[in-house]
């Protein structure tokens, strides 16, 4: 007896998800390292913090240690660091100038840097030695690049 039944029937091929992009806004400038900066309403002063990619890297950030307002940093100075449950990682100031204000927020919920990494979860806001400097950061789609997007 010979059997009627064709090929068997396979289910279909589970697509595999694309992976997620990271948030990269479009009025922000960023560093190699990952750092954002942001310009606020004094053109001197500029809000910085770590990338959407950067906490999605780092995972859930424990402990944020912080300058002091007043400290005088130079460009590309580690400024402090971030501690998540994978690993701990230096933060370096994109540009040289003052800490005026430290997100003091960020001692009680660091993990806002995951939740909201460019709105309550910035870390210093910086009087910048020369504001021009800011030039010379990545844009938006040179960042992208950078992170492969």
């Amino acid at each position: 007896m010979t059997s009627s039944r064709g090929p068997p029937i396979l289910p279909p091929a589970t697509p595999y998800p694309e992976p997620a992009l990271s948030h990269v806004p479009d009025d922000l400038v960023y560093t190699t390292e990952h750092e954002y900066v942001a310009r606020t309403g004094d053109p001197a002063v500029v809000r910085v913090g770590i990338t959407d990619y950067a906490q999605g890297e780092l995972g859930d950030v424990v402990f944020v240690n912080l300058p002091k307002s007043g400290e005088q940093l130079a460009s590309h100075q580690s400024f402090g660091t971030i501690e998540a449950v994978k690993a701990v990682s230096e933060l370096y100031s994109p540009l040289a100038g003052e800490v005026v204000e430290v997100n003091a927020a960020l001692d009680g919920d660091p993990a806002v840097v995951n939740r909201d990494p460019y709105g309550d979860g910035w870390m210093v806001k910086l009087r910048v030695a020369n504001p021009k400097d800011l030039d010379g950061l990545l844009q938006p789609g040179a960042y992208r690049s950078h992170i492969g997007e």
